[in-house]
C-alpha cells in the first residue's frame, strides 16, 4: 500500500477544521441565542432572571453580568476554536488551491498561477481591514447602510475573483475572505475588549461598556457571515449550480443573501 502523505494530510487537516468550526460556530450561535434570551427579560421589566435550560439530563441556570462586583476564580474563554479553524483553512487552501494548482481556468483567463496565489493572499489580508474602514466610518454605524455597503463590496469581490481565478478557487478564497475576518474579529477586536474589562475589574475600575458593544457588534456580525461560509464550502459539492455556472458570481451573491436570511432567522429564533 503506497502511503500518499499529501493525501493524508489533506484528510486529517479537513477532519479538524470542520470539527473546529462546528465547535466554534456553535459556541457563537449558542451565546447568541443566550443573550437574545436576556435582551427579552431585560425588554420586559425582568432584568436580573436566569436563563433556565435543559439539556443531557441536567437542568442549567444561566444569569448575566454586564458588570460583575467581582471576577470567578476560573473564567472560561472560548478563542481556540476559531483560531483553530482559521489556521486548519489557511493550510487547506495552501494544500488543495496553492500547491494543488487549482487556481486558474485557462477558459476564463490566461493568467499565471503564481498571480492568482498572490491575488488570494491580499485578498485574505486586506479582508479585515477593509471591514474595519467600513463599520468604524460614519455609514457603519447605519446597520442597513453598513449591510449594503456590505454587499456591494462582496458582490465587487465575487464578479473580479470569478473573472481572473477558477470558479471553484474564487468561491473558497470569499468563503477565506470571510472566514478571515471572523477570526480577526474573535483575536483582534473581540477577546482584547473582553480582556480590558476583566483587567478592569480585577483592579476595582468601572468596565467601559463601549467594549462590551463593540465586541457584541463583531460577533453578530460573525453569526450573519458564518452561514454563508459554510454555503461555500459544500458547494464544491455541487460544481454544475455553483461556481461552474456561467454565472458562478451571481448564484455565490444569491447564496450569501440566502445565507444571511437564514442566519437572521436562526439568531431570533
Amino acid at each position: 500500500m503506497e502511503l500518499d502523505l499529501l493525501e493524508w494530510l489533506n484528510l486529517l487537516t479537513r477532519w479538524v477544521h470542520v470539527f473546529a468550526g462546528i465547535m466554534w460556530v456553535g459556541a457563537t450561535y449558542f451565546f447568541t441565542w443566550l443573550d437574545g434570551r436576556f435582551t427579552e427579560l431585560e425588554a420586559s421589566a425582568k432584568e436580573g432572571r436566569n436563563v433556565w435550560m435543559v439539556h443531557s439530563g441536567g437542568f442549567y441556570v444561566v444569569e448575566k453580568h454586564k458588570s460583575p462586583a467581582s471576577m470567578p476564580k476560573k473564567l472560561h474563554w472560548f478563542k481556540w476554536e476559531a483560531a483553530t479553524t482559521w489556521l486548519s483553512g489557511v493550510l487547506l487552501l495552501v494544500l488543495v488551491y496553492y500547491i494543488g494548482g487549482i487556481m486558474v481556468d485557462t477558459s476564463i483567463a490566461e493568467v499565471e498561477e503564481s498571480s492568482m496565489i498572490l491575488l488570494g493572499i491580499a485578498v485574505l489580508v486586506a479582508a479585515w481591514p477593509v471591514y474595519e474602514l467600513l463599520w468604524r466610518s460614519p455609514l457603519g454605524r447605519s446597520q442597513v447602510g453598513g449591510a449594503v455597503v456590505s454587499f456591494l463590496v462582496v458582490t465587487l469581490a465575487a464578479y473580479a475573483l470569478t473573472h481572473v481565478m477558477s470558479g471553484r478557487a474564487a468561491y473558497m478564497h470569499l468563503g477565506a475572505m470571510f472566514g478571515t475576518i471572523m477570526a480577526a474579529n474573535v483575536w483582534i477586536t473581540i477577546i482584547p475588549a473582553q480582556k480590558k474589562m476583566v483587567a478592569a475589574l480585577a483592579q476595582g475600575k468601572q468596565v467601559d461598556l463601549s467594549l462590551s458593544a463593540r465586541a457584541k457588534s463583531c460577533s453578530k456580525h460573525n453569526t450573519f457571515m458564518a452561514v454563508p461560509v459554510v454555503l461555500i464550502m459544500i458547494s464544491s459539492h455541487f460544481p454544475t449550480v455553483t461556481y461552474g455556472n456561467d454565472m458562478n458570481w451571481l448564484v455565490l451573491m444569491v447564496l450569501i443573501i440566502l445565507g444571511w436570511g437564514a442566519a437572521r432567522i436562526v439568531r431570533r429564533a
